[in-house]
């Protein structure tokens, strides 16, 4: 059965890229053909992958599948959190205001800072000997 997608949409965070294929359904959601309880077993994790789909009642209209890859997992369910309000709002452009004052529509733009040369992180100095 060919499967008809409506929208799609890509999130990143940190060093994490979420693609998301969003199709008519019935609210499931597959990760790297997963479930998402399984990939994100945390519930919280699970909350924010969700919170824009709550926030407009449309977390049993669609079902979504995503493709995942870099970063750490907070990093990824927040990417996947961007990548689904994206999709939301290609679907229906009257939802992105309400998603934009949740916070749900703007890119983190924090990365990591580069170690430097001569120290022993980013901005950490080796300690101080005055003898």
């Amino acid at each position: 059965m060919e499967v008809k997608y409506i929208a799609n949409a890509l999130g990143r965070r940190k060093s994490a890229v979420a693609r998301v294929y969003v199709a008519d359904g019935t609210g499931k959601i597959t990760i790297n053909k997963r479930d998402l309880t399984e990939y994100f077993p945390s519930p919280i994790l699970q909350y924010v992958v969700k919170q824009p789909l709550n926030l407009l009642d449309a977390a049993e209209k669609y079902d979504i599948k995503v493709t995942l890859f870099g970063g750490g997992f907070t990093g990824q369910s927040q990417a996947l959190r961007l990548a689904i309000a994206r999709a939301l709002v290609k679907i229906n452009a009257e939802d992105k205001k309400a998603l934009r004052a949740e916070g749900f529509m703007t890119r983190d733009s924090r990365e990591v800072e580069r170690k430097k040369p001569g120290r022993p992180k980013a901005r950490r100095r080796f300690q101080f000997s005055k003898r």
